[in-house]
């Protein structure tokens, strides 16, 4: 048994913290990158396109995030394809992120009035100036505050990572467990992490819905 001192637990947390920030800053901006795809895909209102975008984010809503990183690692092992924990970890929670990211932010362009479009029309302007000039600015107050508050549940997802071997703050918290036989103490300390890590994001979302509602 190895003796550490919760300051030391704290200090190794905090070196391990900046993965868990890394891999959900990976995760939010690569799904946010798909999710913005997966989106002006279906509003463009090809053929089969609003089929294929909804079975994408059926499958990635509708089964756990844990098997998607074990598919991401695992599985492609089976074809022979070596994946390191950090590229399965990403590509896993991006394609996670992105399908949640995509369904808000339809939700948000639907909230915008159809006389809007219509207006958009009467304009002759474009798909891309619709939406750049009309639909975007209005959708992205409304999307604003539910997208910085699903923040908060992709830094907490990147706790699944562990169990493929991504070395974040769970997988720290268990290994400092394993060497110092203090689960409470070590397992209290990672809580903290993602509590100091996701308390100014929710406080923030709140802050943006708040502001939203007076505005509006």
């Amino acid at each position: 048994m190895i003796e550490f001192s919760v300051w030391q637990i704290l200090g190794n947390l905090l070196l391990a913290a900046r993965w868990t920030v890394a891999l959900s800053l990976l995760a939010f901006v690569g799904g946010g990158l798909v999710g913005l795809s997966l989106l002006v895909t279906r509003l463009r209102g090809w053929p089969g396109a609003a089929t294929a975008v909804s079975a994408y984010v059926h499958v990635f809503q509708g089964t756990p995030l844990l098997i998607q990183l074990f598919l991401a690692y695992f599985g492609l092992g089976l074809f022979g394809i070596d994946v390191s924990p950090w590229v399965a970890a990403g590509g896993a929670l991006t394609l996670y992120a992105s399908a949640y990211l995509a369904e808000i932010w339809r939700g948000c362009v639907q909230a915008v009035p159809r006389g809007q479009w219509e207006a958009a029309d009467s304009l002759a302007l474009n798909f891309g100036e619709k939406l750049r000039h009309v639909i975007a600015p209005q959708a992205l107050r409304i999307a604003v505050a539910p997208t910085v508050g699903f923040l908060v549940q992709v830094i907490k997802g990147t706790a699944l990572a562990s169990i493929i071997g991504f070395v974040e703050l769970t997988k720290t918290g268990t290994m400092i467990t394993n060497a110092t036989f203090r689960p409470f103490t070590v397992y209290a300390c990672v809580a903290l992490m993602y509590f100091a890590l996701c308390w100014p994001v929710s406080a923030f979302s709140r802050r943006l819905e708040r502001s939203m509602r007076r505005d509006h």
